[in-house]
Order: structure tokens, then sequence, then C-alpha cells
């Protein structure tokens, strides 16, 4: 028997498919495969698709089509796999296999299948896999973070949203399961898990027969790891359990990212949301109230069919009074499969493009007042990356989170991976600029002196 053959990986989309892809690279390594950054030297290339808006179906599909243009065996992997696969397997004759959302932990037998000649297609209808801490897995982030799956799947039904046609129903993972993760990537040095699934907020539900997320950061909390975030999190689901979990715990950060989507009453019925309507100022402000320091991100989703220019008045009245520290702005995209794929009155691209660049126009304001008010603080900055020019060292403190947030950059000697104490020094809309903290400065001084 000859040697394995190489294999490239193509990440798109999520931290959700981040997870998946690292499964799967942990799972060929394992098994004895060589894994290569370099595409043009691999025999085979996963693309690990996402399809939750066209942007990223038209990112995927580019991908996939340079790669077949390049003649390269293409395994086919991810949200677009569950979504179109006849389709992807009659116009990319390259694509030697199909895995599905809930089957990429048959990867290795997938190779080994298209190693035989055979054209794999792997698709559960509905998946029902869930990763558990047993299965390996090879992380892809920078040193300090790691993504910590505590669910999969969403039993909600947003007219807007294909998730849970392409994920499956919620499974969360026992709180056991999670810790043991947990306590293996702080051994590793992971300075930061972000807590991700659908729903955070929903966590155990469907396991426990309630929703378990506080006792899910009290066990956390005993972790040897400096800072958990979590992703996610629904306003209803913020119980007073929650909220107490997050204030006893000091490796919990006060960072929640609710997914609002919009603010009018009418539009959230629409989108099939109509409970947040009623509770979104009185949950922010109970937030607010219990966590003073809290960091409320959110995101919004502008153009929905039937949208009047009221709405979105609306909406923007609703931005400035709560004066969130980040917002990220999404034009409505019709989605093959979902109930709003062919509602009425749709709005024309322009005026969606529109008002995406005006409620960002918007906050943008608010989120340069908030960053402004970081000057002359010391806040302690998890070290990423180096500037590949200038050599200057890049961060992120705790209010912001990977990849979606800004980040902060630091003038001084700092290790990839370490936490250390930054004096902010300047600020913009989107990001910080700071000096590390003399107390670091000396620390350093010394070790090198």
């Amino acid at each position: 028997m000859g040697p394995k053959p190489t294999v490239a990986f193509s990440h798109l989309g999520c931290e959700k498919n981040r997870v998946d892809t690292e499964h799967m690279l942990g799972l060929l390594v394992a098994a004895g495969y060589q894994v290569d950054a370099n595409e043009e030297l691999a025999d085979y290339v996963v693309v690990n698709t996402c399809s939750f808006i066209e942007a990223a179906r038209q990112e995927s599909v580019r991908t996939l089509v340079e790669l077949a243009e390049a003649r390269k065996k293409i395994v086919i992997t991810g949200c677009l796999a569950q979504h179109f696969q006849d389709e992807l397997l009659t116009e990319i004759p390259e694509a030697v296999a199909l895995v599905g959302t809930g089957d990429y932990q048959r990867i290795v037998e997938v190779i080994e299948r298209a190693e035989a000649g055979e054209r794999v297609k792997l698709v559960s209808p509905e998946p029902t896999y869930i990763a558990d801490e047993t299965v390996p897995r090879y992380r892809t982030t920078t040193e300090g973070v790691a993504y910590l799956r505590i669910a999969e799947g969403c039993d909600y039904r947003c007219a807007f949203c294909i998730i849970p046609h392409l994920r499956g129903a919620q499974r969360s993972r026992p709180i056991e399961s999670i810790v043991a993760e947990a306590d293996r990537l702080a051994s590793e040095g992971v300075k930061e898990l972000v807590l991700i699934s659908q729903i955070t907020t929903n966590y155990g539900v469907d396991l426990y027969g309630r929703p378990r997320l506080g006792d899910l950061l009290r066990a956390l909390s005993q972790v040897d790891v400096p800072w958990i975030r979590m992703h996610y999190a629904y306003p209803t689901g913020l119980s007073l359990d929650v909220i107490e979990a997050i204030q006893s715990a000091p490796n919990i950060l006060p960072y929640l990212d609710l997914p609002l989507q919009h603010s009018h009453p009418e539009v959230l019925r629409a989108m099939n949301r109509p409970w947040q309507g009623q509770v979104n100022d009185s949950i922010i402000e109970r937030i607010k109230t219990a966590l003073p320091d809290a960091v409320l991100r959110t995101t919004f989703i502008v153009g929905f069919p039937g949208e009047t220019e009221e709405h979105f008045e609306h909406l923007k009245a609703f931005v400035e009074r709560h004066g969130f520290d980040h917002v990220g702005v999404f034009t409505f995209s019709p989605e093959p499969g979902t109930p709003a794929y062919d509602l009425p009155s749709q709005l024309p691209e322009a005026l969606k493009q529109a008002r995406r660049e005006e409620l960002m126009l918007l906050q943008q304001p608010i989120s340069w007042q908030r960053n402004q008010q970081q000057i002359g603080k010391i806040v302690d900055v998890l070290v990423e990356q180096e500037h590949p020019s200038t050599g200057q060292m890049i961060g992120r403190s705790a209010r912001f989170a990977p990849e979606v947030d800004g980040v902060v950059y630091i003038d001084g000697l700092a290790t990839l991976g370490e936490i250390l104490p930054v004096q902010i020094q300047a600020a913009d809309t989107y990001d910080l600029f700071g000096t590390i903290a003399k107390p670091a400065l000396q620390t350093t001084y010394l070790s090198h002196s």
C-alpha cells in the first residue's frame, strides 16, 4: 500500500463551520493523512461551504469553480452540500464526494472510498450528529482562542433563516462533555473560549427539559481559562439565573451578542419572531442595570419584505436609544426553502443597500464614542498576531470578539497568545491603540537584560 493522499482544506462561513473543519482535520491527521495548507500540492481539497445567504453561496460556488478549473479532486462539505446536493454533483464533475452537515465525522471513510474510485454522497436528510470531547480536533484559530460548541441545530423557525433545514433540530452536549473539552483546551494554553451554538440561551432544553445555560456557565467558571465569551444570546433567554451566573464568575465576560434582527413588532411578526418585539427595550435595560459593564453587540436585517419607511425609522431610533457597542447590519437575502423567499412586497436591492449604509453610518459615532471612553484606561489585551509589514503586535480587549469586532494595536514587545495590560492612548470608530503598561514593560526589560 502506497502513502496516503495529501488533503488541503478551504474553510468558508461561520465559526460553527470552523469547528466542523477542525474536527475533519483532526480525524484525518489521527488516521495518518498528510494535511497541507497549499491547495496546489494536495491530492484532495475539502471545501467546507456556507449557504446562509446569497453572498456566502456565491463565495462558495466561486471557490468550487476555481478549484474545478485547476483540475483538483474536490470534496464538498458543509451547508451548501446539504442544501444543493444534486445540483452540485451535476454542475461540478470534479467533485469526488459530497458530505452533509451531519456526516462530516466520516471524512476518513469518504477519502478512502474516493481513493477506491467511488463518487461518494453522504448527506443525512435530517442531521443529528454533534461531536463531543472524544473526537480529534486540530485548531485553526490563533494560539489563545478556541471556539467551544455547546449545541448544534435550531428549533426556531424564523421566516428568513435556512439553518434549521441545513443543521437540524437543536441538540445540546452534556455539561460534563463541554467542561471536559474546555479543560483540555485550557491545558493547551487557550486563554479565551467562545461558546457557540445557534441559540446559546436555549442550551439544554432538548437534553434536560429546560434551559441550563446558567448551570453550564457556573461549571465553566471552574475551568482555568481567563476569558469565556458567549455568542448568540437570545434576549428572552437571559434569565435572572443566567445573569447571576455571569455576575458571579470572574472569567465569564459580560459580553452579550444579542441577534435582535429588528425592532418593529410588525417586522418581527413577519419574521416569525413576534415574541421579541415586546421585550427588546425592557430586557436591554435590565441587562444594563444588572451588568453595568456589559458590552452589547447585535445584528439587524434591513429590507425584509414589507419593511416600510416607518419601520426603518423605528429601527434607527431604537439603535440611537440603546447605544450598542457593536452593530452588524445585513440586507435581507431571499433564501430558497424559507417562508420569506416568496413573500409579497419584496424590496429593491438598491433600497436595501441604502438602508444598510444609513444604519451603519448612524451607528458609527456611537461606536466611536464607546471606543473614546477607553482612552486612558489600562485594559487586558490578548495578543493574537504580528503585523506582517510593521511588526507591530495586534490583539483584542475583552470588549472585542474575534473576527467580528475591532482590534487593539499595541506598541511594545509581547508574546503571541498572552494576555497583558495595555494603556489605551487613542481610538477610532472600530479599533484601539495603546502601549504595554509599565509593569509589563519592566518585566520584559528585565527578562532581556
